[in-house]
């Protein structure tokens, strides 16, 4: 399967800037080995919350309460 990275870019609600921006399998991948979740879960839940760059499952469980 082909990266469609620039169509990922363009739908990105992630306001931090990394060299993941739009190469949606690596972005989850490195959150997920870190512990935490990518920002564009948080953006659809509260913008405020995702630009926190808040990413941890604690932060998120406290959102969807």
């Amino acid at each position: 399967m082909q990266c469609k990275k620039e169509i990922n870019k363009k739908n990105c609600t992630c306001t931090y800037n990394c060299g993941k921006k739009g190469i949606c399998c690596e972005c989850i991948k490195s959150h997920l080995e870190d512990n935490n979740l990518p920002g564009c879960v948080f953006a659809k839940l509260n913008k405020k919350a995702e630009a926190s760059y808040d990413r941890s499952f604690k932060h998120f469980a406290e959102l969807i309460k």
